[in-house]
């Protein structure tokens, strides 16, 4: 599917301000997700009313970032993955941890590992996890309720997985040197 690059300018005009104040917010960057989401506003505002509600939750803005790049890896979306492999490096998620997601090795942390882990199965089994895995989720420190939180960031990125992979989102060239090849890949 096609989907034009707008700009706060092109947009449909429910999504103008939406474009506006997020490209304000990033320093005059507006990524192309965003740019395509305008097409249709009630996406674009979902998509930031997820974003928005996901950054109240009790985990950290690394931890955030953690659950968004799993998800992003899981739903294979070569837009995502870089675009949440960045964000992590700015949220200063461990780098061995972005890289061990990106790769599908474990990571160092035994805390982050288990909310990466956790996050994979809340994914794999659609949300019927395992009493054990949430009894690690506790046990590598993170309270019971965060795994209703995760849910959250779960939704917002499969929302954007898959409308990346619809329209088939474009990379930004600030964006290259993270690019994605798939699971296998870094």
């Amino acid at each position: 599917m096609k989907v034009d690059l707008h700009t706060p300018e092109t947009a449909p005009e429910a999504a103008r301000d939406m474009l506006t104040s997020s490209q304000e917010k990033m320093g005059g960057f507006l990524p192309n997700l965003y740019r395509q989401m305008a097409e249709t506003p009630v996406v674009l505002e979902t998509y930031f009313t997820l974003q928005s509600l996901f950054g109240k939750t009790r985990f950290t803005p690394a931890e955030q970032q953690l659950i968004l790049l799993t998800t992003s890896v899981e739903n294979e979306c070569r837009y995502c993955v870089p675009a949440h492999s960045s964000g992590a490096r700015m949220a200063k998620l461990d780098k061995q941890a972005i890289e061990a997601i990106r790769t599908g090795a474990e990571a160092d942390d035994s805390k982050l590992q288990a909310l990466r882990a956790f996050t994979e199965e809340a994914l794999k089994t659609r949300g019927q996890v395992s009493q054990a895995a949430l009894d690690r989720f506790v046990a590598a420190g993170y309270e019971e309720s965060q795994a209703m939180e995760l849910l959250i960031g779960l939704s917002m990125k499969t929302l954007s997985n898959y409308f990346a992979r619809l329209v088939d989102t474009p990379l930004e060239d600030i964006m290259a040197r993270m690019a994605w090849d798939g699971k296998t890949g870094s």
